[in-house]
């Protein structure tokens, strides 16, 4: 995962799109894959990632190990896989866990085996607003609570929903409909016309180290990306408008709200091991 001798030109790794300092995003509009080429999209974070059935903004990946695959020998990282899996092969730290492991030598089926075991492991649980759930009413300021029953009242927790904080569904909220090639979005995978322009929900967790948002990186702030999704979205012809509304609520609400979302960061412990030299 964070080894950057996996990608085709030994610059990057999973990790570096996914990073601590920012909320398991790298921080940028749009990614950045190998040989410095930009991405269409913007890179989610990863928190509970192992408890989502569908991945990639649109899903149409199925597994975390195809879409692991996919994200190593394709844009992201651009590796050749065979080439790869025989250089790693060739480091005794690399092979005899391998085989302790799997029984095997180095091999491209295993490598993203290996990947997604560790991504299941990087969980969110114990942010402030979780101990708060738990029974510490100290966790948290009274702002941000109140913050979390504005976020309940507005129904952001129409798709937001549950412990995820996301529904795992896709919806058309806008963003990048005014564009005069518009991302299609899951209408490339479905071919709907009702999923056009639709994304996979975010989920909130670390939202607030997650900047910029949405699937273009177009909303800087945290604060931006409320205000469109208090004003229920922007208008175009497939807006979900069965979840957005538009809302009004005082300036002090909004701060509360903010509060809210704020609670739901995390403290990250993704760090990078001594990788195997020989």
């Amino acid at each position: 995962f964070v080894d950057e001798r996996l990608s085709a030109d030994g610059s990057r790794s999973c990790y570096s799109c996914h990073v601590c300092e920012k909320g398991l995003t790298d921080g940028l509009p749009k990614a950045i894959g190998a040989l410095n080429k930009q991405l269409p999209r913007s890179s989610p974070t990863l928190w509970n990632i192992g408890y989502h059935r569908e991945f990639y903004w649109d899903g149409r990946s199925g597994s975390l190990e195809k879409q692991a695959l996919a994200a190593w020998t394709g844009a992201n990282m651009g590796a050749k896989a065979h080439e790869i899996a025989t250089k790693l092969n060739a480091l005794e730290g690399y092979r005899t866990q391998f085989q302790k492991v799997f029984q095997n030598d180095v091999n491209p089926d295993d490598i993203v085996k290996a990947i997604a075991a560790y991504e299941r492991t990087i969980i969110s649980g114990n942010t402030a607003w979780d101990r708060y759930r738990a029974g510490d009413s100290n966790a948290i300021s009274q702002s941000a609570v109140r913050g979390w029953n504005i976020f309940q009242a507005i129904k952001c927790n129409n798709c937001h929903d549950g412990v995820l904080f996301t529904d795992q569904q896709y919806h058309n909220v806008g963003i990048g409909m005014d564009q005069k090639e518009p991302d299609q979005g899951r209408g490339t995978v479905t071919n709907r016309p009702e999923d056009t322009g639709a994304f996979k929900t975010p989920t909130l967790r670390d939202v607030a180290r997650s900047a910029p948002y949405f699937h273009d990186g177009s909303a800087k702030t945290l604060e931006e990306a409320v205000d469109i999704m208090i004003a229920g979205g922007k208008p175009n012809q497939y807006l979900d408008k069965k979840n957005l509304q538009p809302n009004k609520i005082l300036p002090e609400q909004r701060e509360d709200l903010l509060n809210f979302l704020r609670s739901l960061s995390v403290d990250c412990n993704v760090t990078k091991p001594p990788l195997p030299q020989k």
